[in-house]
């Protein structure tokens, strides 16, 4: 929980929630969805401005979090493709930071179809790994490292297919927005860093003494405010 707490605190991310919730448009009233939840953080924002909201993780944890932050909203410990939630109940469906944690996402977005009424606005979104940007004295090894981090997600460019997936669902106005968080702060992803190094150790695809040079020389840049990330968020909208 204190992972899912840092990533919505980090600057940037009130905007981009900010942004998925100019993509929804949904007037005072409005019933909406926020799969993959989490701590809460958007289904607070959404309530406050006076919808509907539902809460959907299926971390028993976060669910716990969020009632704390949005004690008003109904929330539930669910799949994203099994949503307990009826036929066209909602005006809008929120799920962000979910699909590079997903096989297969076309069951997921079935299940956002079958609960939007017809004309509700859907909003998804998420960092593709592919797009991941660190700055180094050795680019061949930062890329070699970065496919380590994308190893530790299921479908780390699942993003970039989003539009796609609307799209073959039948959704309508589709619109894509690239955001992209550009940190100078090695502290902010030194934790991040060290795993995505870890994992391409793991992979066979740097040695350790690669890894440890590779984080030394990050761990440097950031003592030198030489350091920099940049890290894209595709936030994907449509109508039903």
């Amino acid at each position: 929980m204190g992972f899912l707490e840092r990533i919505e605190e980090r600057p940037g991310a009130a905007e981009l929630r900010a942004e998925s919730y100019r993509l929804l448009g949904l007037k005072r009233g409005g019933t909406c969805v926020d799969v993959a939840c989490g701590a809460g953080h958007a289904v607070a924002e959404l309530a406050a401005k006076g919808l509907k909201v539902t809460g959907v993780d299926t971390d028993p944890e976060a669910i716990e979090s969020a009632q704390v932050r949005a004690p008003g909203a109904m929330f539930h410990v669910a799949r994203s493709d099994d949503l307990p939630i009826e036929d066209e109940s909602m005006d809008g469906y929120r799920a962000v930071r979910l699909f590079h944690l997903l096989e297969d996402p076309v069951p997921t977005v079935a299940e956002a179809w079958r609960v939007l009424r017809p004309g509700g606005r859907i909003v998804l979104g998420g960092q593709d790994y592919g797009f991941l940007l660190v700055d180094s004295s050795d680019q061949d090894l930062t890329d070699v490292v970065l496919l380590g981090l994308e190893s530790r997600s299921v479908s780390p460019r699942a993003a970039r297919s989003l539009r796609d997936l609307l799209l073959d669902t039948g959704f309508r106005d589709v619109e894509v927005i690239v955001r992209t968080e550009v940190v100078t702060d090695h502290g902010l992803m030194a934790a991040q860093l060290e795993r995505a190094a870890a994992a391409a150790v793991d992979k066979a695809l740097i040695t350790q003494e690669d890894a440890e040079a590779w984080l030394t020389e990050q761990a440097d840049r950031g003592r030198r405010d030489r350091f920099l990330a940049a890290i894209p968020t595709l936030l994907v909208g449509g109508r039903r």
